[in-house]
Formats: C-alpha cells, structure tokens, sequence
C-alpha cells in the first residue's frame, strides 16, 4: 500500500509549518488548462494545527506519494463544519484568480499585437510576482508558438480601469485559436516546493506508445462508452463578425455516409476568414465523433504507473465488458487521487477524451 504525506509551508517564506499533516477523505487532482484541486479533512482533536501551520490564503500544501511529490497548491479554506475541518486547497493557478492588473496593461508590458500568447502568460506570472508579497516563487516553462494575441486593428489589451483578473487574461489566451495549452507542476527548489506552469504548443503531452489502460489489467472501472448524436456534426457553419449580407461566414463540411447533420458556431467577434475557417474546421473535427469514454478508475500497474502521465498525453485505451467494447487512443484530460482510507483501496480515476475530437496548430 502506497504511504502518502502532506505538509504545509509558508507561501512567501518557503518555511515549513507542518512535517505530516493527519489528513484523512483526502481528494486532488490536476487537469487541462485549470487550477489544480484538492480536498481533505483534518480530526478536530488537530484543531489547534490551523491558526500556524493552515493558514488559509497564506499556506501552501503539499502531497507526495511514496516520498514523490504529485500536487502542490496554497490552501484556501480551512474552517470547522460540525465535527469535522475540511480543507480546501487549488493549484498553482488559481492564485491569479485572487490578482488584478492594477498599472494597466501589465505595467507596460502590453498592449499586444501579433503577440506570442505564451509570451503574454508568462508576463501575467512576472507582473504578479514582481508586486510586494505576490511573489510564490512560481515559474513559466520558455515555450513559444506561432499563435497570435491581439492585432493591429484590435491590439489585445488590459485597462486599469477595469481591474481585470489575471486569471482571466490567461484563459484569454488559451481560448485564442491554435493557442498553447497549460497546466501545473511542483518540484522541490532549494528545499521548498516550487510552481511550474508547464505550456504546450501546439499541444501538451505526447502520444505514449509505452503506457497502455486496458479492462483486466490495469482498469479498475469505467464509464460506459457515450454515442451521442445531438452534438455530432459532419457540417459546421461558423459565423463571424458583421450583419446582414455582409455577415463573415465559414463553412467546413465532410461526407462520410451519413445522414448530413449540421451544426451553426456563432463567434461574433471574428473578423478575419481565415481564422474563421479555422474555427468551423476545429468545431467540426470535435463534433464528428461518436463513441467516447470519459473516464475510467485504474489501478497501480507497470502498464501505466501512478505519475508516469501527463495532461495531455494520448494513450492506448482497450475495453471490453457486457456493455462496452471500445480500442482506441484518448487523450488525459485529468487525473483524480483519492488516498487509501480505512479499508478502502487507492483510487485513481483518469478523465479522458478522444484523441481525434483535438487538432493542434503548426
């Protein structure tokens, strides 16, 4: 049975608070383009462990699993409910939900045109980081795309009189066509637990032809397969910005022998055709698939150990029972934890999607 340990540390200093929190319904997770989660409950008898060593907005928490670090996040709620002290913490991320641009622009560092959106994520960290006590020690991995953020005509920018949330800049830049992709990461730095925020382009992970999930060996449980034809679509009829007759429109059709189903996109602020077209191509590559599963539970195994995945990442999925026959690759979209409690095993739980519902840019 895997042995798991948390422990605290103060988000600004890196000082370790508490060695081996007693954490019991524990719950964490990761997932594509979000903010980590995490959950647990600590016995009231450690109640005394909170005004130190859980301090919430100011604490951060980590979780290994036989001595390797797998989640890092800050906590962010940790108050009495009855009998019990639940705690809530999220990853890396989500601390740019709880920060605003308040110079403008990033101080300086926009407006954007024609901009790397990689480039703009790593400039909401620096900006946020560089103000007094903001800075987590996070950091940005150096990759780079040839997607664009912003143009002449509309440079994309931050106004101060709006306080934008930083956050929300990042989602911005994900939801740009063909944008990177991120997610989180924690490693030790200098005896502290430290963020990375991994960027990917045109796509994170990589197809593993090393790992595989598959029913009676390593999958534990699943969702049954999901045909559901009220979002399939061989037909996407992308509609951009304008009106009338002069309304920019895109439209992105296959046959494939059967009955021709259509779907309309409304994007009302796409102004270039290209970037139209690509959008209707994107929406329909999506939408012309049936057959999906979502997520499956699986078990420990020298198939696909705990920690050998990443987001991101395609891998071979073969299932087969009363209801299900399924072979084919997905990508993981998310993972989920839940520690062994009591008599209850470790539960692993990946979220997945169809590998071929993606297209990445180039």
């Amino acid at each position: 049975m895997p042995a798991y340990r948390y422990r605290s540390w103060h988000a600004l200093t890196g000082a370790l608070l508490a060695a081996d929190l007693p954490l019991s319904d524990v719950d964490f997770g990761q997932s594509r383009n979000a903010a980590g989660h995490f959950s647990g409950r600590l016995s009231p008898r450690f109640a005394h462990l909170l005004t130190e060593q859980l301090d919430a907005g100011n604490t951060v928490l980590t979780c290994e699993r036989d001595n390797a670090l797998l989640w890092g996040g800050l906590i962010w709620r940790a108050e009495p409910e009855g009998a019990t002290y639940p705690i809530e913490a999220s990853g890396w991320g989500s601390y740019l939900h709880r920060r605003h641009d308040v110079h403008g622009n990033l101080n300086g560092r926009g407006p954007y045109v024609n901009a790397d959106p990689c480039q703009v994520v790593r400039d909401v960290w620096t900006y946020a980081q560089s103000q007094s006590d903001g800075n987590l020690g996070v950091m940005v991995d150096p990759t780079t795309s040839r997607a664009k953020a912003g143009t002449t005509a509309e440079p994309y920018r931050t106004d101060w009189w709006e306080a934008p949330v930083l956050g929300d800049v990042v989602n911005d830049m994900t939801a740009i066509e063909g944008g990177p992709e991120w997610t989180e990461a924690t490693d030790w730095t200098n005896g502290r637990p430290a963020g990375l925020i991994r960027l990917g382009w045109p796509r994170l992970g990589t197809r593993r032809t090393d790992l595989s999930l598959t029913s009676g060996i390593n999958v534990a449980n699943t969702v049954p397969v999901t045909y559901d034809a009220d979002e399939y679509a061989q037909v996407v009829i992308a509609l951009g910005a304008g009106e009338g007759r002069n309304r920019r429109r895109a439209i992105d059709a296959t046959r494939n022998g059967r009955l021709r189903l259509e779907h309309v996109l409304e994007v009302p602020a796409e102004k270039g055709n290209d970037r139209l077209a690509a959008r209707a191509r994107t929406e329909r590559t999506a939408r012309q698939v049936l057959g999906e599963v979502t997520e499956i539970q699986v078990v420990d195994h020298p198939a696909a150990p705990v920690g050998s995945w990443q987001i991101g990442d395609d891998v071979r999925v073969s299932l087969h029972d009363q209801w299900t026959e399924f072979d084919g690759w997905c990508r993981i979209t998310g993972w989920n934890l839940r520690p062994p409690q009591g008599s209850s095993p470790e539960q692993i739980t990946l979220t997945l999607a169809r590998a071929d519902r993606f297209t990445y840019g180039s």
